[in-house]
């Protein structure tokens, strides 16, 4: 009986080698994607947070690549681009999440700060206008606001 026993665990260590790949490969909900996806998003979010534009760049490339409709990751792109003084990628990034969502409040105040930075003062105080239409004193209406009233325009 013992040598029945050890064949069956013999056998059977042998066919869970087999599928072990087979369990790896997880489900095709795309639910692990989407994880890593969030996972990227957080890590380069914090970068950028800590002011390593240049290390999140090219994370942030890569998730918009492969998340085309996350207006989030999207405008974190076009912070870092503004924030490395790439104005026209930044702008680009801007309006593709405003495509995307275009009632995105952080790209409102992201674009209007750009739109200070680059000389057009009636743009921003645009963005500014939509912003207040869309939730009054919020954190992205003040923020802008005080781009453009230290911009003196």
């Amino acid at each position: 009986m013992p040598l029945v026993l050890h064949i069956l665990v013999v056998v059977f260590s042998f066919f869970s080698i087999l599928a072990a790949p087979v369990f790896a490969a997880g489900s095709d909900d795309g639910s692990s994607a989407a994880s890593s996806t969030e996972a990227s998003y957080a890590d380069a979010k914090a970068l950028v947070a800590a002011g390593k534009y240049d290390e999140a760049l090219p994370a942030l490339e890569v998730i918009t690549k492969d998340d085309p409709k996350n207006a989030d990751a999207w405008n974190m792109l076009g912070f870092t681009h503004r924030m490395l003084g790439h104005m026209e990628e930044s702008s680009q990034a801007y309006l593709v999440v405003l495509t995307i969502n275009p009632n995105h409040l952080g790209a409102l105040e992201y674009q209007g700060e750009l739109f200070l930075q680059t000389g057009k003062p009636d743009q921003a105080k645009a963005n500014l206008a939509k912003l207040q239409g869309l939730c009054g004193d919020c954190e992205e209406y003040e923020d802008l606001q005080k781009a453009v009233t230290a911009a003196g325009v």
